[in-house]
């Protein structure tokens, strides 16, 4: 078939449409070059693999909650005494009497220099710890209030506000696992206050909570709870008798109970029941084993607030009023020292005087 023939019209068309289609084809090439570009760029090389993505996720805050009395205090006395028990030294021999201010917080005939360290005893006169190291006190008639501090010797910052914040008549338990024990009770002892050893005893949720590597133990052998009583003991001078740290279940275990408050009794100690145990058998196992005993009527800041607090040391009053005396126990909350320290500010206006724990106790009955 014989080519058709362009005319002049048809090859000037031709000729404009060239460059034109040209171009087009360039600008398309150039479009997909670009969109390839883009898609290797945002969604990564198929030929390189998966691609890799880094995402910086936020983090979610922390939940912050309030942990409850007997888990906080077990935070700062029992957990920590876990991990520093076995590090605390015992103070050195004693061999003269030895004062804080004008009050006595060591002397040799009222000590057993045992190979754990200082072991209180009764002397051979008949003195006792109890009346040596007992803070002053004039009983002139009026209902009495015995307020127990513990958790004192292992922060040294709440050690500090509650030695500054709190009346000298309020009681201050120390606990055995600070390596500065002994400074806090000159200290305490130097104010006027008078001072407890705080010993760790078993827990119902035990070893959730954890007194310690001292804690005398339920069910155990006594000699075992003999040898961890006796290092407590040794821990610092200057105190009138012992309380227990935590201990609901093995004050509730009267036959493991006994031979410690047993043992107490022998060197002349009193034993302070800080009333946290529902289900104490201090208080008939105080008099079967001869020792000097007092037990809280309430803790005052089981429910850290100040109306209830203030409501707590009312109802002390209350039964001051009632019986001659009563007691209370708390922890170094800064809201309990506070609202303490408010209270006893006006407590002798309303007819009672703030008394040593010493000045309380029901003393056993000769045999």
């Amino acid at each position: 078939m014989a080519a058709k023939r362009l005319t002049g019209a048809d090859a000037d068309n031709s000729a404009r449409r060239g460059p034109h289609l040209l171009a087009l084809s360039y600008l398309t090439l150039f479009v997909v070059m670009i969109a390839g570009a883009a898609a290797v760029t945002f969604l990564g090389d198929p030929h390189a693999g998966d691609p890799i993505v880094n995402l910086e996720l936020a983090k979610a805050p922390a939940l912050r909650r309030p942990a409850p009395p007997s888990r906080s205090a077990a935070e700062l006395r029992g957990e920590q005494g876990a991990q520093m028990g076995a590090s605390v030294p015992a103070p050195g021999k004693i061999t003269q009497k030895l004062y804080a201010g004008r009050a006595l917080v060591a002397d040799p005939s009222l000590i057993e220099n045992a190979p754990q360290g200082p072991l209180p005893r009764i002397a051979e006169d008949g003195s006792t710890p109890l009346r040596a190291y007992a803070a002053g006190f004039v009983d002139d008639g009026r209902p009495r209030i015995a307020i127990v501090i513990s958790g004192l010797g292992i922060s040294a910052k709440a050690t500090a506000a509650a030695l500054q914040g709190l009346p000298a008549g309020v009681t201050l338990a120390v606990a055995p696992y600070g390596a500065d024990a002994q400074r806090w009770v000159n200290e305490a002892r130097a104010q006027g206050h008078e001072v407890l050893l705080e010993v760790p005893m078993e827990p119902y949720d035990f070893p959730d909570s954890d007194p310690g590597p001292y804690t005398l133990r339920s069910g155990v052998d006594e000699e075992v709870n003999a040898e961890r009583l006796a290092w407590a003991l040794t821990r610092f001078t200057g105190y009138v008798g012992v309380t227990n740290l935590l201990g609901d279940r093995f004050l509730a275990d009267p036959d493991s109970l006994e031979p410690a408050l047993v043992f107490l009794a022998r060197r002349g100690l009193m034993f302070f029941d800080n009333g946290a145990a529902s289900h104490s058998a201090a208080a008939d196992v105080a008099a079967r084993a001869g020792v000097a005993f007092a037990q809280a009527d309430t803790t005052i800041d089981t429910i850290q607030t100040a109306m209830e607090i203030d409501r707590r040391l009312s109802a002390l009053e209350e039964a001051a009023r009632a019986h001659g005396a009563a007691a209370g126990s708390g922890f170094i909350y800064p809201i309990t020292i506070d609202r303490v320290s408010r209270w006893a500010d006006s407590l002798s206006s309303r007819g009672f005087v703030l008394a040593p724990a010493s000045a309380i106790v029901a003393q056993p009955k000769p045999p």
